[in-house]
């Protein structure tokens, strides 16, 4: 049995109209889909999603109307050193119907404007890690264009849906820092200088390979921290996972209203 007739076996053969994966701290969203969950252990050739604050389910179901593929978990570059781990996940989502794909995350941010509890929609990011996804692929679908990779009528409809419940949402740069460990000051006023308004361990390989796929894209950040040297508070992932839920329900009204509207 494949992974796509296990899922649907579960789910049902209606499509999903778009995929959404949550970072650290927003699993919650993941519980409030309609739906059925199933294990990434479930699902041949999804990866072991081994970082706490995450919860390694695929939910299908309803949001708000609309019917969604939930990846309630991600797995990263720098825990097994593969940045297209989540390939096999995105070419699911991509079989199941989704033509758009909305990702989080948990962000330092750059910008004293933007403290934590804030979120900031991705206009654009810098692959700092000089890594990529698709590196070894043999067509010349390699080359993929990525000039509005963050899809601007998708931002377009987000930053409408945030302003309709009078959030902000202002619009940034993003940086792709490998991790696990933290950057260092000196590279954070290395990357303020190339033009990053914030920086995180994950995203920019999905994006890519987002793009390859076909899929439209759109992104947003939870801003956890400071990033560092721009702040006295300690940086470490526990704290990332204590501050995400300051913006995570700001994010949820976000996606809520922004379904409402699809729908």
């Amino acid at each position: 049995m494949t992974v796509l007739d296990t899922i649907r076996a579960r789910a049902g053969d209606a499509p999903v109209r778009l995929g959404l994966i949550l970072g650290s701290g927003l699993g919650h969203l993941a519980d409030a889909v309609e739906g059925v969950g199933l294990d990434y252990a479930d699902l041949p050739g999804f990866p072991h999603a081994g970082v706490s604050g995450h919860r390694p389910r695929l939910v299908i179901g309803e949001l708000e109307g609309v019917r969604v593929a939930v990846l309630g978990g991600r797995a990263h570059y720098y825990e097994k050193g593969d940045p297209a781990v989540m390939r096999a996940p995105l070419e699911t989502l991509r079989a199941l119907g989704a033509g758009t794909l909305l990702l989080t995350n948990a962000a330092g941010s750059f910008r004293p404007e933007v403290p934590p509890g804030e979120l900031m929609l991705i206009a654009d990011h810098i692959n700092f890690s000089g890594l990529n996804p698709l590196i070894g692929e043999p067509t010349d679908a390699r080359f993929v264009n990525l000039v509005d990779a963050y899809d601007p009528a998708l931002r377009a409809a987000l930053a409408g849906a945030a302003a309709a419940e009078g959030i902000g949402l202002p619009e940034g740069v993003y940086a792709w820092y490998s991790g696990p460990s933290f950057e260092t000051p000196a590279e954070i006023r290395a990357l303020r200088v190339l033009g990053a308004d914030a920086v995180g361990m994950s995203t920019v390989p999905e994006v890519i390979l987002a793009r390859f796929l076909g899929l439209k894209v759109a992104a947003i950040s939870t801003i956890t921290n400071m990033a560092a040297g721009m702040s006295d508070e300690a940086i470490s992932h526990e704290h990332t996972k204590a501050m995400a839920p300051l913006g995570a329900a700001k994010l949820e009204r976000v996606l809520r209203r922004y379904l409402r509207g699809l729908a």
